[in-house]
């Protein structure tokens, strides 16, 4: 009685039965208006399979060059085929109609994919103007090549990327500063569809999903682009391969600021790892030295969803991880000379996140005044879970309103409450042309949210959109300065997700930019002056 007790406890700590009024961000569920009809189906089965939890991943990227964010949602299989033997397990494209409207295009477009998907990653690997794919999933990677004319072709095998791991995510990045984009793809652990430990409560007859210790560690992958539409496998070489662990997420930024883009990855119960680029194709893994392996207290944690950004303006990308309910929500402050430290209380975000669970952490300013939030896709993984602690399975996705003091706050009222679902990915992009920063989430055997942004206050705005020319056309990797804030460009976050939307920044009374400041990979910086804000900039290096 009194676990039944605590677990309604619990829930009325997520969900009140009072609607709350109005807060300063606040969103509602566009999703049937857009037309944006998709449904996760992750094909539950009764040995409960791990693989079945950790779906989820979605794109956000403008796939036609029409300058309007379109959306890429994967999807499973059929188990234990790993067949997408019907249209419900299609990973699913969607063409931005303008309007809040969108139309589905998958078989068109020819990326309907196979196997059981995981994560995605978008960019232009080859330069030449139009936004690729790579799709990661369980011993089933697809590397999609946009044709530019609204098709895309599969050219894995050729590319030489391998499909040997159950790999969860994947992030595009230069590590050589070459101009061409390599890969890092994060894997797992050991799984085959003959898995079939009972974990739970065989008394009961209640079957969960198995702890991570029961899955073998395994290494992640990284591919050079060799610019011929060929990657070389560098893992082993670069020391990224020697590093055994349990990923689920990955983010991109330079940490200490010497030019090279680090990695970040998170492991499921073991240290996180952070791999330190040394320049000439080697990486050093440095997370324990530098503070970001494991939170104070010595135990890791469920790491899940990660982002590698600056939410305190001192010019230093910091790192967000989420975990499981009871577990709090890491924080890792970046303090320069290539140390962080657990700043999980300090900004309060440890009692903010501790009965919630977490899937995918973004830093993005919602409210567009000069401070990044978090937005948080929530839920937990065990789907039994009110059946063995006091904690719900579907939560809402959470948002944490930045004070611009080193804390978070919980957003209250953002509509977001109105949803109850398993959340994973999340992408974001401005999809209605407002200046205001929206959301896309999946959900497990739930519909896709379309979260549009009604934050009432005046903000100010600019998103610039990159082009390289001798960086990578993208620009990813590059970092860009408005007075105290910097963002990076990349396309990494929230949970086995990518959001390809350019770079964006809330300025809040700032009606004109007196300084904007891009400093490219290729080393070249360059300064704007006097820029008018409230508008999408597109900026070609010089």
């Amino acid at each position: 009685m009194r676990w039944i007790l605590i677990s309604i406890a619990a829930a009325a700590v997520l969900v009140s039965a009072d609607k709350p009024a109005p807060g300063r961000i606040r969103f509602r569920n566009a999703v049937q208006e857009a037309g944006l009809s998709f449904t996760l189906d992750n094909c539950p089965t009764p040995q409960k399979h791990m693989i079945e939890t950790m779906a989820g991943g979605l794109a956000v990227f403008d796939y036609d060059n029409d300058g309007r964010p379109d959306i890429y949602f994967t999807n499973g299989a059929a188990i234990p085929a790993m067949k997408k033997d019907s249209p419900k397990y299609y990973n699913r494209l969607f063409h931005n109609e303008g309007n809040l409207r969108f139309r589905d295009v998958t078989e068109q477009a020819g990326v309907a994919g196979e196997g059981y998907a995981m994560g995605v990653a978008a960019a232009d690997f080859d330069n030449d103007g139009n936004v690729d794919l790579f799709v990661a999933g369980v011993h089933h990677n697809i590397l999609y090549r946009n044709l530019g004319n609204g098709k895309f072709e599969d050219v894995t095998a050729k590319s030489g990327i391998k499909s040997d791991e159950w790999s969860v995510a994947a992030a595009w990045f230069d590590f050589d500063n070459d101009g061409l984009l390599d890969l890092i793809v994060v894997n797992y652990g050991k799984w085959w569809t003959g898995y079939d430990r009972f974990c739970g409560d065989e008394s009961r007859g209640i079957r969960v999903y198995c702890h991570p210790k029961y899955f073998e560690p395994r290494p992640n992958q990284l591919y050079r682009n060799r610019g011929d539409g060929t990657f070389e496998d560098v893992s082993a070489k670069s020391g990224v391969a020697q590093h055994l662990g349990r990923a689920m997420g990955v983010a991109v930024a330079d940490y200490d600021g010497d030019g090279k883009p680090d990695v970040f990855v998170t492991n499921d119960n073991l240290p996180n790892f952070l791999f330190h680029n040394l320049g000439g194709g080697k990486f050093e893994e440095v997370g324990l030295v530098a503070g970001v392996a494991l939170l104070d207290h010595g135990k890791p944690v469920a790491s899940m969803g990660t982002d590698f950004r600056d939410y305190d303006n001192d010019g230093r990308p910091d790192i967000a991880v989420v975990a499981l309910n009871g577990e709090t929500f890491p924080i890792f402050h970046n303090d320069g000379n290539g140390a962080f430290h657990d700043a999980t209380s300090a900004t309060r975000v440890a009692a903010l996140s501790v009965r919630r669970g977490g899937w995918g952490p973004t830093f993005v300013d919602l409210d567009n005044d000069g401070w990044k939030d978090l937005f948080i896709t929530s839920a937990h993984v065990n789907d039994q879970v009110e059946r063995f602690e006091p904690y719900s399975y579907k939560q809402p996705n959470t948002v944490l309103l930045n004070l611009g003091t080193g804390k978070f706050d919980l957003a209250e009222g953002t509509g977001l409450d109105s949803s109850i679902l398993a959340h994973r990915g999340a992408g974001f992009a401005d999809f209605d042309g407002d200046g205001k920063m929206d959301v896309v989430t999946t959900s497990l055997l739930g519909p896709a949210e379309l979260w549009i942004n009604l934050s009432p206050a005046a903000n100010h705005w600019i998103t610039l959109k990159l082009r390289g020319t001798k960086s990578n056309r993208d620009g990813i990797g590059a970092r860009v300065r408005i007075g105290d804030q910097w963002n990076e460009m990349t396309t990494s976050t929230s949970y086995s997700s990518s959001s390809h939307a350019g770079v964006h920044f809330g300025l809040g009374a700032m009606a004109k930019i007196p300084r904007l400041e891009i400093h490219w990979p290729s080393g070249r910086a360059q300064i704007l002056e006097n820029v008018a804000a409230d508008q999408v900039l597109t900026v070609t290096e010089p």
